[in-house]
């Protein structure tokens, strides 16, 4: 080995050995820091019944500080409506018997968990039971909610790979195009009938499900393409960054958005994975309320990516201007 590769190797082996504890460092944070501070942070709750009586849940509901955004309804029927529709989690009606507790498995089991410690915890404690009715249950072949929060990593292993495939072999402008949603939509059909048709844990219209798994696919897989055909290799990372790392880290799909340290659950929400969670959630349990937002993200990152692997094509393929004729000396008798 000559003197000069030596110190060269050295600085490789040297580079390895701190970067990979960095990375290491670095994915833990993401993954485990969220998870550690789950709390409840402005959770949409619904407070429901005579004024008087209403006012008492809502100020019990409030000692647990910037824990609860009360939203206040005037009966049963409209608090179980905005369950329903995905406007709160959860809802306590006064009736005359007492308090009763409107949740939604589906929306999120641990939510419903927590709603239950806080409405009926203290209830318990006083020898009273509080009713409690899963307004949106999950279905029996979920019933945790296992499958869904599980999800989202192979769609973004699906995204990443159908990118990544589809720079490495070169394509560009409209066959990339094609090729980024014609798999996309293939691994959104096959997601589906796993989950939907093998495992029973999607409980909503089936071609709604795969079209949400397939612009979930089409956004990450954009995302990669349209970063890489911009800034080269160096676009991968990025994109990994936001989609396979912090998109998954931060999408609250094991919890809730809401649960997750300020910010970062409204953050994970304007990534591809936690908008495509946010999406499949509504479509396959709430028939579609709350997924007009989630979808448009999707759309917004999977048209950018396509934009951008479209002009970086054109770029790539444009003629290259003639070179300038060289003079040619004249010659001398």
């Amino acid at each position: 080995m000559s003197a000069a590769t030596a110190p060269t190797a050295g600085r490789k082996t040297l580079a390895v050995l701190l970067l990979v504890p960095a990375l290491a460092a670095l994915v833990l944070w993401t993954f485990a820091w969220p998870a550690a501070r789950v709390a409840p942070r402005d959770l949409p709750v619904g407070v429901a019944g005579p004024a008087a009586a209403a006012d008492g849940v809502a100020r019990e509901l409030g000692r647990h500080e910037g824990a609860f955004e009360i939203h206040r309804y005037e009966d049963a029927a409209a608090a179980r409506s905005a369950v329903e529709n995905r406007e709160v989690y959860g809802a306590v009606v006064v009736t005359p018997a007492g308090p009763e507790l409107l949740t939604a498995s589906a929306g999120s089991p641990v939510v419903a968990g927590l709603l239950r410690e806080a409405v009926a915890g203290p209830a318990a404690t006083e020898g009273r039971t509080v009713p409690v009715t899963d307004v949106v249950a999950l279905p029996s072949g979920d019933p945790r909610g296992a499958v869904l929060g599980a999800s989202l990593l192979p769609l973004a292993v699906a995204g990443a790979a159908t990118g990544v495939i589809t720079v490495l072999l070169g394509l560009r402008g409209a066959r990339a195009a094609a090729t980024l949603a014609g798999a996309s939509a293939l691994a959104g059909l096959t997601g589906a009938a796993l989950a939907h048709g093998w495992l029973g844990a999607l409980a909503g219209d089936f071609w709604a499900e795969a079209g949400v798994l397939a612009l979930t696919v089409l956004a990450i897989g954009a995302t990669f393409a349209g970063l890489a055909t911009v800034l080269g290799k160096r676009g991968f990372g990025l994109a990994a960054v936001l989609t396979v790392l912090a998109g998954n880290a931060f999408s609250g799909m094991a919890s809730a958005p809401e649960l997750l340290p300020s910010g970062i659950g409204l953050l994970g929400q304007w990534l591809p994975p936690g908008a495509g969670g946010t999406a499949l959630r509504s479509v396959a349990y709430f028939d579609g309320a709350g997924a007009g937002g989630p979808l448009l993200v999707l759309a917004l990152w999977a048209a950018a990516g396509l934009t951008a692997l479209a002009l970086g094509g054109r770029r790539r393929t444009a003629p290259a201007a003639a070179p300038a004729p060289v003079p040619v000396p004249a010659a001398t008798g």
